[in-house]
């Protein structure tokens, strides 16, 4: 069965404050979700034990990215075993930020997969094409290949701590959305992609990302391909991450 995930990724915001008033607040609120969703906090590094003090059982705990390296000497780095070591569950990996402000390649997050999977922990892998290569028709093609490229370390069982979160880029803190039909449409492509590569594609959980907020979330998340979202700004206000997660409909494929 395939999860239903609503990840709150914070980026670089956070406070003492934050993490006590929205973890305290979704922490209170999860138990009554009857829709099956997995509510997820993906904070700043610095506040996983924060947000993982409070969270409980109830709420799962991810980091924004880790290392490609298992350990050593590489300052300022955060590794796979010492994500799973503070109760991470989930991990980011391959976000448009990551990829175009510190270059990361489709080659270093198959790395990073690699890591994540040696820790068993879920890798939320992101991909997502730019404005002008959809414009130029070339989204579901820039896509296919970060999915496959990403993913090439990936066999057997390890299939099921990969969750794949199709985020356009374009649509990624500008405000504009792709529409539920566009969502629906590249889910379905990525998850033909992922039966090609031999994973069991009805049995991974894709996510949509970008501008998603509490009034659109029950139209994206209507698709059949679509379980759930990787939510950015509405993620930092407690009642609207809670209205998105609230939005999955509890009859959605699982």
């Amino acid at each position: 069965m395939r999860r239903k995930i609503v990840a709150g990724n914070w980026k670089m915001n956070g406070s003492q404050g934050l993490v006590e008033d929205l973890v305290g607040y979704v922490r209170s609120q999860v138990s009554s979700l009857d829709n099956g969703v997995e509510a997820v906090i993906i904070p700043p590094a610095l506040y996983v034990r924060d947000v993982q003090s409070l969270a409980g059982e109830q709420v799962a705990v991810g980091v924004q990215n880790v290392a490609r390296w298992e350990a050593g000497a590489y300052t300022g780095e955060v590794s796979a075993a010492m994500a799973r070591d503070c109760g991470c569950r989930y991990s980011l990996v391959g976000h448009s930020e990551r990829r175009q402000l510190f270059g990361e390649t489709d080659a270093v997050v198959a790395e990073k997969v690699v890591q994540l999977l040696s820790q068993d922990l879920i890798a939320i892998v992101c991909v997502g094409e730019t404005l002008a290569e959809r414009e130029a028709g070339q989204a579901q093609e820039v896509v296919a290949a970060q999915v496959k490229k990403g993913l090439a370390g990936v066999s057997g069982s390890a299939w099921r701590n990969i969750v794949v979160a199709y985020e356009p880029v374009w649509a990624i803190g500008t405000g504009k959305t792709a529409t539920a039909d566009d969502a629906q449409t590249m889910h379905r492509s990525i998850r033909d992609v992922l039966e090609a590569l031999g994973a069991p594609a009805d049995e991974i959980s894709l996510l949509y990302g970008g501008s998603v907020k509490a009034d659109n979330a029950a139209a994206l998340f209507a698709g059949p391909d679509v379980d759930g979202g990787l939510i950015g700004g509405a993620s930092l206000v407690a009642k609207d991450f809670m209205s998105i997660c609230q939005a999955m409909p509890a009859d959605a494929e699982s």
